[in-house]
């Protein structure tokens, strides 16, 4: 303690503090007459040791907010402690760098007329504090762009939809198709962008590494533009260079991705002229080729001021740009990523007014005959496929109407027989009792979704077990189709699909052809209920059928109530009891697809194993009753029709 006392008496405290402390230290006068400055004003704005004693405070402050300053200097001096005043200050170098002082007016206790100013350099704090901002900015546009993108092609589709409701001649309604088929088509673009946007920043995106021809290439990713290109009057070719022809192993999709979106930025921003693609090798070593490819236009050109913020996240030359010419700001992002997740570089020289040239280089092993993979695929007007010898038995389990017709149009044209499925608990019932080629299976449905049934398919007995599962799936980043597959599906395909995109997934992919047993498959969806067992034992009896039936509707619901009140009380044996009564009654009315259920779960609460998952499955399985109540409600109508005639 003694030690600590002769400390502060020898002044050790002051050279600690306040000479050589990180803070600056200045002590004015209520004119602004700078009496002292410690040592950090040299660190911070680089004037030595006392120069600046004797000279005006005020003249070192940024002069567009000079008068603001003098107003809370003033106020300092009213105070006996003032906080937080921010100021620019005068560096020796001539810039000016953010400060702020905390002040202790010695006029309060010294009956001094002056202030201690302690300042600290918040120059840092300012620059995050602005970025922050204009990142919030940019991010805000974005989302505007979306917002606006995403409306766009809705109210075209919404639109031509509502127009085709109309009566109108053939050249019409192909006017609309067309439409709506170019909507759709911006939509995709616009979600994949966002999804590829989503796994880059997540770090989950990998990489293919497959042999592949720019030769091949390049042809391919021309004839996709051509059309657009003749229509606007504007020449677009390319060339290789000998020494590019070769084979290269790496990821020739990303690389086709990235090229397609230069190329289509040439295309949209290019009113005259011509756009040339060049293909070239940079370097070769130890291997590898470095390929540089140039898209070089003679377009609208980009601001010599934009050029530097292009390549950013959320960010185009010009917002207006967007409303012209559409798009979400995030393809030359996504581009410039690709590029350097491989170790590559993309890069810009523009003119405006003349034009633009982007370029990408990346570096690819130098790859033989036998490394070729398969080339991608960028044009997506194939010819029309020909399905023949290709029928297939196909499951289609999916719970939206619109989704379902779609697939079932598009499957009726390869002359596949279809059934469908509105869940899983209704697909493992079908399952049951046909076979099937193949099942394409949604993800997301009530009742039972397509993981939960998934599983259950695959613990099923062979040959069901071993179907091919396809996922139908809106969710089509990295995490959800790992989960696909972890549920046992085999592939996947992401909404919305083309009918290329399925006839690729089922006939080329997966080879699949009709192999099964040759009893014809219903092509619409069966009933949810089987009258044939009372027919057969009423000889036929219309009437007996209907009051039959009639009791069951009227019963059920009571016993859905005394269910309800077990539950509520835990009381699991009353559960079980309960279920037991309800099974002889589904069998009665053919609801086979809860008569399983009914059985499993009678011996699951009668042990009382699970309860939180019994409960779930149960209501589910007491919600699905109640949809097949008001299906016979139908059927009861039908046969007291059928009695009166």
């Amino acid at each position: 303690m003694k030690n600590l006392g002769a400390y502060i008496k020898r002044g050790r405290f002051y050279e600690a503090v306040v000479e050589d402390g990180s803070d600056i230290i200045f002590i004015v006068d209520f004119n602004g007459t700078i009496l002292y400055h410690n040592a950090s004003v040299h660190h911070t704005l680089g004037y030595r040791a006392r120069s600046l004693v004797g000279k005006n405070f005020f003249d070192y402050i940024q002069p567009e907010k000079l008068e603001s300053f003098r107003k809370q200097f003033k106020q300092s001096q009213k105070k006996a402690y003032n906080q937080k005043v921010e100021f620019q200050f005068l560096c020796k170098d001539k810039s000016y760098r953010f400060l702020e002082f905390n002040s202790i007016n010695l006029k309060h206790k010294e009956k001094l007329d002056g202030l201690i100013l302690d300042c600290r350099d918040i120059t840092q704090r300012k620059s995050d504090a602005e970025e922050l901002v204009r990142l919030q900015k940019a991010k805000e546009q974005f989302l505007a762009n979306i917002s606006h993108e995403i409306r766009t092609p809705i109210n075209g589709i919404a639109g031509m939809a509502s127009l085709l409701s109309n009566d109108q001649n053939k050249e019409e309604r192909e006017t609309y198709l067309n439409a709506i088929r170019h909507s759709a088509e911006n939509l995709k673009v616009i979600i994949n962008d966002i999804l590829d946007l989503a796994a880059i920043e997540s770090g989950k995106l990998r990489f293919e590494k497959i042999g592949f021809n720019l030769a091949d290439l390049l042809p391919s990713l021309i004839s996709t533009f051509k059309y657009q290109a003749e229509e606007k009057k504007i020449g677009l070719d390319y060339t290789l260079d000998e020494k590019a022809n070769r084979i290269l192993v790496g990821d020739p999709v990303r690389l086709n991705q990235v090229l397609i979106n230069l190329i289509s930025n040439a295309v949209k921003f290019t009113h005259t002229g011509s756009i040339l693609v060049n293909a070239n090798v940079q370097k070769e070593q130890k291997g590898k080729c470095w390929i540089e490819i140039s898209v070089t236009d003679t377009g609208v050109g980009i601001p010599e001021e934009k050029l530097k913020t292009i390549f950013e996240s959320f960010s185009q030359a010009d917002a207006s740009v967007t409303r012209r010419y559409g798009g979400t700001g995030l393809g030359l992002t996504i581009a410039r990523q690709l590029a350097e997740l491989q170790g590559g570089n993309i890069s810009v020289k523009s003119k405006e007014h003349v034009g633009s040239v982007f370029s990408i280089t990346i570096p690819y092993t130098i790859g033989t005959a036998k490394k070729i993979g398969h080339l991608p695929v960028t044009e997506r007007n194939h010819k029309r496929k020909d399905p023949s010898g290709k029928s297939l038995r196909v499951l289609l389990v999916e719970d939206n109407d619109i989704n379902r017709l779609y697939a079932q149009s598009i499957l009726r044209g390869w002359q596949c027989e279809t059934d469908v499925a509105e869940n899983g608990l209704v697909a493992i019932e079908r399952l049951k009792a046909t076979h099937y080629d193949v099942v394409l299976m949604d993800v997301q449905m009530p009742v039972m979704d397509g993981y939960e049934a998934t599983r259950v398919i695959r613990m099923m007995a062979p040959p069901v077990c071993n179907i091919p599962i396809i996922a139908l799936t809106a969710n089509a980043t990295k995490a959800d189709i790992d989960r696909c597959l972890e549920a046992g599906m085999d592939h996947y395909l992401a909404k919305p699909f083309t009918p290329e995109d399925l006839f690729d997934k089922l006939f080329e992919e997966l080879k699949l052809s009709a192999q099964g047993p040759t009893q014809s498959v219903p092509s619409s969806i069966t009933p949810l209920y089987d009258l044939e067992y009372l027919r057969n034992v009423s000889g036929n009896n219309t009437e007996f059928i209907r009051e039959m039936v009639q009791t069951f509707i009227d019963t059920i619901p009571l016993s859905i109530n005394r269910l309800n009140d077990a539950i509520a009380i835990s009381d699991w044996n009353e559960v079980s009891r309960i279920i037991h009564q309800i099974k002889p009654s589904l069998t009665l009315v053919g609801i086979h697809i809860l008569k399983d259920t009914a059985v499993i779960l009678e011996e699951e609460f009668r042990k009382a194993r699970d309860q939180k998952k019994d409960k779930e499955t149960l209501r589910t399985t007491l919600n699905s009753l109640r949809e097949f109540i008001n299906s016979l409600n139908n059927a009861v109508a039908e046969l007291k029709q059928h009695a009166l005639s």
